[in-house]
Order: C-alpha cells, then sequence, then structure tokens
C-alpha cells in the first residue's frame, strides 16, 4: 500500500509537523493512473473498498459521442489524439483522458444526417404490359422496370455537402422539415470523413469513452490552438 490519499504526512497551516497517530488505512489507498491508450479494446475490472467495482480501461479504439445540435449520437472509431492541454507527451503516446480532442471517424453521423434529411423522391409507375408481346420484349421489359426500381449509386460526400448547402423545407415521412444550417468548420471536417470531438467521460474509471462533436466557438477555439503547434490546419 505505497501510494496513499491520507493527509497525515502533511503538515498543519501553521507549518508544523502532524503526528501520525495511526497506520494507512485500506479506506485511503491510492492506485497508479490507468493511463489508456489507443488501440483494441482491453478493460480490466477492479474490487473497490466496500465491494465497488471500478471498470479500468487500458486500451480503447471506440466510444458514443453526441452531435449536440441535431440531438442524436453514435458509436464512432477514434482515430487519433490530436490535443490534450495537460502535455505534449500525453498527444504523442496516445493517451485517451478526459478534456482531451481526439479526431474520430464521422460517417456514422454523415449517413444519418444524409438519411434524416433526404427528399424522398416519389416511385415510379411501372408501365403495363400489353398482353400481345412478344418474349424478347418483356425481357427488356423487366430489365428496364430492374433499373428504374434499383436506386442510384450514391456519393456520400457529395450527397453531405448539398444537403449542408440546403435551407429550404424539404418533403419527410411525417410533414416538412427545415435543413438545419451546418457550422462551416464542422462541414469541411464532416466533408473530408472526420470530427473533432472531446472527452468526457474518465476512461480509467468507467471503461468506456463518451463524448461530443465540438462546434462554433469551441471548435475554432481548438483549431487555433492546433494551428499554433502544428504551423498547419488539419
Amino acid at each position: 500500500m505505497g501510494i496513499t490519499r491520507d493527509d497525515m504526512h502533511k503538515r498543519k497551516k501553521t507549518g508544523g509537523k502532524r503526528l501520525a497517530w495511526h497506520k494507512k488505512r485500506k479506506c485511503r489507498q491510492g492506485r497508479p493512473p490507468a493511463m489508456t491508450k489507443l488501440g483494441s479494446e482491453r478493460v480490466r475490472t477492479v474490487r473497490c473498498y466496500s465491494g465497488m467495482i471500478k471498470k479500468r480501461a487500458l486500451r480503447l479504439e471506440s466510444g458514443t459521442f453526441a452531435w449536440r445540435t441535431e440531438r442524436i449520437s453514435r458509436n464512432a472509431k477514434v482515430l487519433d489524439v490530436v490535443y490534450n492541454a495537460t502535455s505534449n507527451e500525453l498527444v504523442r503516446t496516445k493517451t485517451l483522458m478526459k478534456g482531451c480532442i481526439v479526431k474520430i471517424d464521422a460517417s456514422a453521423f454523415k449517413n444519418w444526417y444524409i438519411e434524416h434529411y433526404q427528399p424522398q423522391q416519389p416511385a415510379k409507375r411501372k408501365n403495363k404490359k400489353p398482353k400481345d408481346a412478344k418474349p424478347d420484349e418483356k425481357k427488356e421489359d423487366k430489365k428496364e422496370e430492374k433499373e428504374a426500381e434499383a436506386p442510384a449509386a450514391k456519393k456520400p460526400a457529395k450527397e453531405f455537402a448539398q444537403l449542408a448547402d440546403m435551407t429550404e423545407p424539404v418533403a419527410v415521412v411525417k410533414g416538412e422539415r427545415l435543413i438545419p444550417k451546418i457550422d462551416p468548420n464542422l462541414k469541411f471536417t464532416l466533408t473530408s470523413g472526420y470530427a473533432l470531438a472531446i472527452i468526457t467521460s474518465r476512461p480509467g474509471q468507467v471503461g468506456r469513452l463518451d463524448g461530443y462533436i465540438l462546434e462554433g466557438k469551441e471548435l475554432e477555439f481548438y483549431k487555433k490552438k492546433l494551428e499554433k503547434k502544428k504551423g498547419k490546419a488539419i
């Protein structure tokens, strides 16, 4: 029991030494930091005082991140650790902790945005076949029907950029919904396939990653910090 969280070894406000009138206690025990790294998931359980169980994440590669303006959350893969206010050493070693800025894969958010705000096109009517049609003509008609029914090949990046620029109401299943305007910095990162997010959970205590996507002035602030450090924008 080397690490302790008691104040027996601390001096008084006046500067005098405290008398150690009892030995160390289990309830005052401390443990070394988890220093969670970016990698394949590895979580360990720790039995604490009074039987409480903590989950100590040693490695994590994904987490749940929220897009607060759209009020949704999706599971996303963490690509890299890009900023930590404490030390650059924690960025170099890719250590995950509360308050650090990470780069995440934004494909799940981009796909949701396209599906949610994509204008629904009316279904094409099938051409009625004449009874006296030849077998070759029937085959051609079937091919045309299949081509008409098959959805066009989607290009998520282009569709997302087009939708993000739109501000007119579009017809959705439940009435009309106005497409919200996205922050230009966030739009640029999402179109590029990633997003900057901040971690709000403590991986060494709860064994998971939770956070939210940076937007607005907060995103501008951290982009300036990154530009200062690296000498170029992400």
